[in-house]
């Protein structure tokens, strides 16, 4: 099979798999109450009265008067109560025109016994953004974007119907990450860089960093007394019938699952940058070869260890001026155990960035190179990127 039919074969391949998870039920569902009805609705009028007001903090109750826009109960209107819980991080106001996701609910009659406005609606937006990014990605990407796009949305249907339900499920989960990632990992690379020596030893290379992420997450977690409790929502699953969970494996395995995207990155960089040396170079050898996936991977590691360092210290920016304002010494800082849980993010994924691109330099000198002596004829060189 030539190497086109093969990236079609691959790309339907996943594409039908993603299309499959998406159908799977994660048997979680069962858990949503069946006489509740979701739907969007506008606000029409809001009466503020029940709202007490002290300082930034708001609390007690606003009555709104929704119309529901779909579903089986369109253009009927309810009343309806906006409680407010004095939290700044989930509280919400409701202004008229706005438009809410509400639940109601119903008796085994078909009653309506209460309307909840949960939330602004938001879905619409979402799914603009996502169309703008598909757009872009297949504009500008082309075949390789289209690939992409089947990998982008494979993995986030896995993280949703395999790794979560499975978590909640008690499976194990640093193994069941190690797992996953490393498929992913095949699923991403082979679909870009296509079935061959790059997208092989780009895979390797990938995989070797993702494991010394996670023995590196293993050790240091319980030596900096780091608990899953620190994760967005951790007492809210615990207290919601999920006491059995073990967080603190929850949270190692976040560690390197956070990291396991930019490790990727790094090793088709190397991989690609190699092949290409290789290609031109039919008669370079290993040693050579080495030193020029060396040279890569120092250059792009650079930015990389960088670029985890922002993404992470972004999430907690408001901790930091907390901190700051406070004039609290960084002593106390990094002995914060939300602190420390990012550090760890940090500098594990960091490590394992620095890890994959010697790792992927290796593997690419021994896999590029294994048929030096055949390509030594200048009059029939081969490429390196032959298929597997």
């Amino acid at each position: 099979m030539g190497g086109r039919k093969k990236d079609l074969a691959l790309t339907f391949l996943f594409s039908a798999l993603a299309l499959l998870l998406y159908l799977i039920p994660t048997e979680f569902e069962d858990r949503l109450p069946r006489n509740a009805l979701r739907c969007k609705g506008e606000v029409l009028e809001t009466d503020d009265s029940g709202i007490q007001r002290i300082g930034m903090v708001v609390k007690g109750h606003q009555e709104l008067k929704l119309k529901i826009l779909d579903g089986p109960l369109a253009a009927q209107v309810f009343d309806a109560s906006n409680t407010l819980m004095g939290r700044l991080d989930i509280d919400k106001l409701f202004i008229p025109g706005d438009i809410a996701l509400v639940v109601v609910t119903r008796n085994t009659a078909g009653e309506i016994l209460y309307v909840n406005p949960q939330d602004h609606y938001r879905i619409g937006w979402e799914l603009l953004l996502l169309s703008l990014f598909v757009f872009l990605l297949l504009i500008f990407g082309g075949w390789t974007g289209a690939k992409a796009l089947v990998s982008f949305l494979f993995t986030a249907l896995c993280i949703w119907k395999v790794i979560v339900p499975l978590f909640l499920k008690g499976y194990d989960p640093v193994l069941l990450t190690l797992f996953v990632v490393a498929g992913l990992s095949g699923v991403i690379i082979f679909l870009v860089a296509g079935l061959n020596r790059k997208g092989l030893v780009a895979f390797l290379g990938a995989f070797l960093g993702v494991i010394t992420s996670s023995a590196l997450a293993l050790f240091f977690t319980p030596k900096l007394h780091v608990h899953g409790a620190v994760l967005p929502f951790a007492e809210t699953l615990l207290y919601s019938g999920f006491g059995h969970l073990d967080l603190v494996r929850i949270y190692m395995a976040s560690v390197f699952l956070a990291a396991s995207g930019a490790v990727m990155d790094l090793a088709m960089d190397v991989a690609v940058s190699m092949d290409e040396v290789v290609s031109k170079r039919p008669d370079i050898g290993r040693l050579e070869a080495m030193r020029s996936g060396f040279t890569v991977g120092r250059a792009v590691v650079g930015t990389m260890t960088t670029t985890l360092l922002l993404a992470y210290s972004g999430g907690y920016i408001t901790l930091l001026m907390a901190f700051m304002a406070q004039g609290i010494p960084l002593a106390n800082l990094f002995n914060l155990i939300y602190v420390a849980a990012e550090v760890l993010k940090t500098l594990v994924g960091s490590f394992g960035l620095v890890a994959v691109a010697p790792f992927t330099a290796v593997v690419g000198a021994f896999i590029f190179t294994r048929k030096t002596e055949k390509r030594s004829d200048p009059s029939n060189p081969k490429s390196s990127e032959g298929n597997l």
